[in-house]
């Protein structure tokens, strides 16, 4: 496939017969052969995105950049969220340190997730194991203007737990 082909759209897993926004994805070398990302269901919010490496052992406590062998090209406007997978999480306690993880529309490099193991074992993941699901979103970029005052509310400056009810 070229990097122009309209072949390259996420899979939406059925559902609407509506239009959607196209994501386009290209392969790296790295992931000639591993599923595109797709949703479980469809009525799935996340698109599973797998390992592209070989083997990684995650040790207790460690970081890393785990690659999926994947650029991606989102539609100016939309955003994609890279969010953990609960059953890592509560397995392995794996889990992603920046999470919801932001890619911008403007982004071409590789997708890699950056991943943690905060249970108390060494963590393997292997080529092909879904590691993290991506949550496509519009967003908005507003103006950013200063201003002497802003307009008051009956909260006010209360935060932190000030809208709890006892």
């Amino acid at each position: 496939m070229t990097e122009g082909s309209t072949e390259y759209g996420v899979n939406t897993g059925g559902g609407a017969s509506r239009s959607h926004p196209q994501v386009r994805l290209r392969r790296l070398d790295s992931n000639p052969d591993l599923p595109l990302p797709e949703r479980a269901t469809p009525h799935a919010a996340g698109y599973d995105v797998r390992s592209a490496e070989a083997e990684v052992v995650l040790q207790p406590g460690e970081i890393r950049l785990v690659s999926t062998g994947l650029v991606m090209e989102l539609p100016e406007g939309m955003e994609c969220q890279v969010r953990p997978r609960s059953g890592l999480a509560l397995k392995h306690g794996v889990t992603l340190p920046n999470s919801p993880g932001t890619i911008d529309p403007d982004y071409r490099g590789e997708l890699r997730i950056i991943m943690q193991n905060l249970g108390p074992e060494p963590v393997r993941l292997v080529r092909g194991e879904r590691i993290a699901q991506l949550v496509f979103a519009r967003f908005e970029a507003p103006d950013i203007q200063e201003v002497d005052r802003v307009s008051e509310t009956s909260r006010g400056q209360g935060g932190f737990g000030s809208t709890g009810r006892a």
